[in-house]
């Protein structure tokens, strides 16, 4: 009976023991590759065929060495022109009043002489009791004045010219005296656009109070803005002829102004000049990256900076196609040229051509 029980479990054992036939095992082998994709190479370099280069947008450009002016990379702002624009600060204090179009609105634009708001005088209760008294006692003046002139032109015949005139000149004077307190009491002060352009600050509400030379408007002109940097060191300060600052995708070149004569946080400061309309996507006060070019030189080869990436190591480098689907690595050095180029010292040679478009994609196929 035993013998009976154990030979169905000695054919299922048999039977869950199954080997695959010939060409049929798949084990643990590794998927297979494909030998026409994007690899990296041994030696480090890359394997790219033509239709993965179109579909990144792969660009190449050779270069050629040549004499590059050194430039070096400071830091900067962008602050108003003082001819184009300025703040409008109220002479006395007082509360604010709207204009004859309103309190103007932050990115409005105004016209030169412009009325923007208006500043009455804030006496106090004392003070302007003691205007109203004397001017109530001006007026009175007035009035024996002209009666005592109308007595005196009865008597013409009788009484020297100069008695007359004395008591003409008298009146004038009242009315002068009268006027000028008569303004003090009723008069405002005019706030107005001193340049045109755009309001850029606005402390404006209706009702506020405000203090003498407090700044209540700035306006500036939004295509005549200027860079100032700062450089630590002198030398290179005095050395600087022009510059130029990145915005978006545009170069925009600037023209050298002038360096100060006094330091200001240990460093000189540097004045430059915006050209064209690309400054206008600026706000006043943002800090900006300047590189200033100077009369010194350096030979290299200009290459964008988008064509700088970094490879495992850290190390600056830059891709170079060697054949039509083969692009190899280059450890580079480089110094600053214009923020959208660089000039590249050493590591390439005259006629290269480097990936200028895509390169850190290149630089990440593994």
């Amino acid at each position: 009976m035993k013998r009976l029980t154990l030979i169905p479990v000695l054919f299922l054992a048999l039977i869950s023991v199954a080997y695959a036939g010939e060409g049929h095992d798949h084990g643990d082998a590794p998927p297979a590759v494909n030998s026409n994709g994007p690899k990296r190479l041994p030696d480090g370099g890359v394997f790219l065929p033509k239709p993965a280069q179109r579909q990144i947008s792969v660009r190449t450009l050779p270069v050629e060495e040549g004499t590059l002016p050194r430039a070096f990379e400071l830091a900067g702002k962008v602050v108003m022109d003082p001819n184009a624009g300025g703040k409008v600060q109220a002479l006395i204090a007082g509360r604010l009043e709207a204009g004859p179009r309103g309190f103007p609105n932050i990115g409005q634009r105004v016209r030169r002489g412009e009325v923007l708001a208006y500043v009455v005088p804030a006496a106090g209760m004392i003070e302007r009791s003691n205007q109203s008294a004397q001017l109530a006692e001006l007026r009175a003046a007035k009035g024996l004045a002209m009666k005592r002139l109308a007595r005196l032109n009865d008597l013409t015949d009788t009484i020297p010219r100069k008695e007359i005139e004395s008591a003409e000149s008298e009146i004038e004077s009242l009315d002068g005296r009268i006027a000028a307190l008569s303004a003090g009491l009723s008069n405002r002060d005019t706030l107005v656009a001193p340049v045109a352009g755009i309001v850029a600050m606005s402390n404006a509400v209706a009702g506020q109070v405000v203090e003498a030379r407090e700044a209540v408007f700035e306006v500036v002109d939004p295509n005549r803005l200027r860079i100032e940097a700062l450089a630590y060191d002198t030398g290179q300060a005095l050395d600087v002829v022009s510059g130029s600052l990145a915005v978006g995708d545009a170069q925009v070149p600037l023209t050298f102004v002038g360096a100060a004569r006094s330091l200001r946080e240990q460093a000189l400061p540097l004045m430059f000049r915006g050209e064209g309309d690309a400054l206008s996507s600026l706000a006043v006060g943002q800090p900006v990256k300047v590189y200033a070019l100077t009369r010194s030189t350096v030979q290299g080869y200009r290459v964008p900076a988008a064509a700088l990436v970094k490879n495992p190591s850290n190390q600056t480098i830059v891709w170079v196609k060697t054949a039509p689907e083969r692009f190899e690595p280059r450890t580079v050095t480089v110094e600053p040229l214009d923020g959208a180029n660089v000039a590249v010292t050493s590591g390439l040679r005259a006629g290269d051509r480097v990936v200028v478009r895509a390169a850190t994609l290149v630089n990440q196929v593994r």
